[in-house]
């Protein structure tokens, strides 16, 4: 193995690539030499960060995918397979989080909604990359969410202490076939998902309070770390919770 930070000759899938934590994963994976397979819902969305990545020099495959669907996760892998041979990494971005508000008044829809994507769209991509890979990492975005109270966004919280759980749970299961599988945890950071809590002057600043650096992250500022857990620098790494909070858990 290697101390090198690269992925280079990789084909990497990230879903939820069409914006905000995950098309700064996407560009970042470019960067470091993999193939990128961008998924997400909208097409769209998915082509503008493909033209980017190739006018950088990197190679992009867009494929519009509704990941809570096994069927068209599979179509997705199987087109990936197709274009590149096999698979090396994949990142779970794709999320949602339809409900703000006390959790006892969370509706069965936004409940439903929430899980299909936060972690039966997770659980799916896992299971189909697993069953064509030949090792490889898997990297899960999670929450500080999942790992301490979540007011107001109660069952977004939950689906995200299950993507932990789910982590450390496969990381057991898949270890055996070398494929490693990380988490992390971003605390708050600048994204049209997170938009609500960044734009509101008084949330905003209950976050930032929290916070050793007294600030909210940029999409970028996490990527690196999906670089990382990704390539051969974390070849001994799985089972575990990367927190990229500006010190917010440290209190």
């Amino acid at each position: 193995m290697t101390s090198e930070i690269t992925l280079q000759d990789k084909v990497v899938v990230v879903t939820g690539s069409s914006r905000g934590i995950g098309a700064a994963i996407a560009s970042a994976v470019a960067a470091a030499g993999a193939s990128v397979v961008l998924a997400s819902r909208k097409q769209e969305g998915l082509d503008e960060v493909a033209e980017q990545i190739r006018a950088s020099g990197g190679t992009a495959l867009p494929i519009a995918t509704h990941t809570g669907n096994p069927e068209a996760v599979d179509a997705l892998f199987d087109k990936a397979v197709a274009e590149f041979g096999t698979v090396h990494g994949l990142v779970n971005n794709a999320a949602t989080n339809v409900y703000f508000g006390p959790m006892l008044g969370t509706e069965e829809g936004p409940w439903d909604k929430t899980f299909e994507v936060n972690v039966k769209g997770y659980f799916n991509m896992v299971r189909a990359f697993a069953t064509r890979a030949k090792g490889g990492s898997i990297v899960n975005i999670a929450s500080v969410m999942g790992m301490r109270a979540a007011p107001f966004q109660g069952v977004y919280g939950m689906t995200k202490a299950a993507v932990i759980s789910m982590t450390q749970t496969l990381s057991l299961e898949l270890g055996p076939g070398e494929i490693r599988i990380n988490a992390i945890a971003p605390g708050l950071v600048e994204t049209k998902f997170a938009q609500m809590l960044i734009e509101d002057d008084t949330l905003r600043d209950i976050f930032v309070a929290r916070t050793a650096l007294q600030r909210h992250a940029q999409p970028d500022e996490i990527a690196g770390a999906a670089v990382f857990l990704l390539s051969d620098a974390a070849s001994y790494m799985t089972g575990q919770v990367m927190v990229i909070d500006g010190g917010m858990t440290a209190t």
